[in-house]
C-alpha cells in the first residue's frame, strides 16, 4: 500500500459560477510526474482555459 493512502484525504470542492474550482481542505496535490506533493490548505483551479497559471486560476475569466 502507498505510504500517501494510509492518510484519508478530505477536501471540499465547491464549484463558482462562471469561475473556477475551489478546493479546500486535507488533500494532496501532485505534479503531472505524480513525484511531487503539496499540501495546501486551498486552491483554485482554471475551468475557462485563460489562465496563464494553469491548472491554477489567475482570475483571467474576469477580463
Amino acid at each position: 500500500m502507498e505510504e500517501n493512502k494510509s492518510k484519508k484525504a478530505q477536501a471540499t470542492v465547491e464549484v463558482i459560477e462562471f469561475g473556477p474550482l475551489k478546493i479546500s481542505g486535507n488533500f494532496i496535490l501532485k505534479d503531472l510526474k505524480r513525484n511531487t506533493e503539496e499540501k495546501p490548505v486551498e486552491i483554485w483551479l482554471c475551468r475557462c482555459g485563460k489562465s496563464g497559471n494553469k491548472p491554477f486560476c489567475d482570475e483571467s475569466h474576469k477580463k
